[in-house]
């Protein structure tokens, strides 16, 4: 596995970030039949909040992102993206991880929205992600905390 990094975002980080998660959703999207070009990108600009963020960084290079939001009742993971020639590496795996420790250490629920079919479904379920509910397009899941300490599996600059 290549080393990683988190770091907080900035808004600088947007419009790299809304290029990686054009590139990371694509095939998932056409799939669905739901593919938009500017659809795609529009939605990540809409939404993104820095504050919530964290860059994911391979020697230097921004390769991902993903943002933990406090809500009332739980935290939403979202926006979780990797270039794809990174996936299926264990960077994903070991960033989720260490993200998963803030909602842990507060005895937090995590929830999440994945795309029907999508192979990141699997390593949601791995980190014990059950589903919630689903529709067409989306399956929703929830996360209740881990009741062991989870051991952190590399370096993390940035505590949501």
């Amino acid at each position: 596995m290549a080393d990683w990094e988190l770091r907080a975002a900035s808004r600088a980080d947007l419009e790299e970030i809304v290029e990686i998660r054009a590139v990371a959703m694509r095939a998932d999207l056409e799939r669905l039949g739901r593919y938009d070009e500017h659809r795609v990108r529009q939605r990540l600009r809409d939404a993104y909040q820095p504050e919530h963020t964290s860059a994911i960084e391979v020697a230097g290079a921004l390769v991902g992102c993903v943002a933990l939001r406090p809500a009332d009742d739980a935290y939403w993971l979202e926006h979780f993206l990797l270039v794809p020639e990174l996936q299926g590496k264990g960077i994903g795996s070991a960033v989720l991880s260490s993200l998963l420790e803030h909602p842990d250490r507060e005895g937090a629920l995590t929830r999440l929205n994945v795309l029907q079919g999508s192979a990141a479904r699997r390593l949601y379920e791995r980190h014990g992600f059950v589903l919630e509910s689903e529709d067409e397009v989306d399956v929703y899941m929830v996360r209740t905390p881990a009741t062991r300490t989870p051991v952190n599996s590399a370096r993390a600059t940035r505590t949501p």
